[in-house]
């Protein structure tokens, strides 16, 4: 692995780029090379073995990229695989948990609501998380299946997205919840609804700056940080429709930037 190698970022659609965006943030000269497996969208509800297939196929790609780490941008490809990639590939990866911990500590009525793809909720890693750090607290779990093309649609705006959204955050805001968690990366897109829905009382948990974060440490850690003065590049690669994603790439990121299908 090269210090000048570039950071792989997967998710199986646009839900990554959030994350994406905070790690170009904190470290402007790293390039960065994104995968989204739109043709295989979404995870939510696949088994962990079709995910971990999916996952496997990926980081071969991305390692043809010349890439140094990888950033398992998919809450449901992190709690079904993660430890399976570490095994079978010799390269640093980063994954994203939901932010369980942080709610335990900011609530004040002892209720938090996660909101994730049914997949994610089914895993034996976050019924641990959640076993191991939320002692004495009563965790409401939403699956959210709609809530994933939602965002692949770019139907974001709160005309379009609050009754969605009011499916499922209302539920919780009768159970007590004042601390909700988005347990899916896909969320983010949606967060000023999600917040309008959930009203001024409820904190929402969101990790993308955490993961980016972990991303710059992990680097520190295996000295692979790189040493270009300059700004880095981003790739953008899909294995869907490649017009598609560049309307999504366009309007989440910015327009001036090529994708292609991988």
């Amino acid at each position: 692995m090269s210090l000048n190698g570039s950071i792989g970022v997967f998710d199986s659609g646009i839900g990554g780029l959030a994350i994406t965006q905070e790690i170009r943030k904190l470290m402007p000269n790293e390039d960065i090379v994104y995968v989204a497996d739109s043709l295989h969208a979404p995870y939510g509800e696949k088994t962990d073995a079709a995910i971990l297939q999916r996952s496997i196929a990926i980081t071969e790609f991305l390692l043809t990229q010349n890439v140094k780490a990888i950033v398992v941008a998919c809450n449901t490809a992190t709690t079904s695989c993660i430890d399976a990639l570490r095994q079978r590939f010799n390269i640093p990866f980063i994954g994203t948990e939901p932010g369980i911990k942080p709610a335990v500590l900011n609530t004040k009525s002892g209720v938090i609501g996660v909101l994730a793809t049914p997949r994610t909720l089914q895993t034996n890693s976050f019924s641990a998380l959640a076993d191991r750090v939320a002692l004495n607290i009563q965790v409401e779990l939403m699956p959210c299946p709609a809530l994933v093309e939602q965002v692949e649609s770019l139907q974001l705006d709160y005309a379009a997205a609050k009754d969605v959204v009011a499916q499922y955050v209302t539920p919780l805001m009768a159970k007590g919840v004042d601390t909700l968690v988005l347990g899916c990366t896909h969320y983010a897109h949606l967060l000023p609804v999600i917040t309008k829905v959930a009203g001024p009382q409820v904190t929402i948990i969101n990790t993308e700056v955490a993961v980016a974060r972990e991303v710059q440490r992990r680097l520190h850690q295996a000295n692979l940080m790189g040493e270009k003065q300059q700004g880095g590049s981003t790739q953008f690669y899909t294995t869907g429709n490649p017009t598609q994603f560049q309307r999504q790439v366009d309007m989440l990121w910015g327009a001036g930037f090529q994708v292609a299908q991988c």
